[in-house]
């Protein structure tokens, strides 16, 4: 696998979902629907209550780099050891 679509490393925030989303020129219900997801979904990620995980973060990774987004996906903290 290339090393840009290893996002497992990575993960959004809520700014960048919304900067991809004006970007790409979409509705938060066009979003959801190239994500397969609920509006209200993208809408609880935009505000920030919660954050893009699993899938997720590799379709928005993926739709970014294709439409030629320049963002700065941020390394998630590894685990804490017990």
């Amino acid at each position: 696998m290339s090393q840009r679509y290893q996002t497992n490393r990575t993960q959004w925030d809520g700014e960048q979902v919304q900067a991809l989303r004006h970007h790409l020129g979409l509705t938060q219900r066009e979003l959801a629907e190239r994500l397969g997801t609920r509006q209200q979904t993208i809408s609880e990620w935009e505000t920030g209550m919660y954050k893009p995980r699993g899938a997720s973060i590799t379709l928005l990774s993926i739709i970014a780099e294709r439409a030629r987004f320049e963002y700065q996906a941020a390394p998630q903290k590894p685990p804490e050891e017990p």
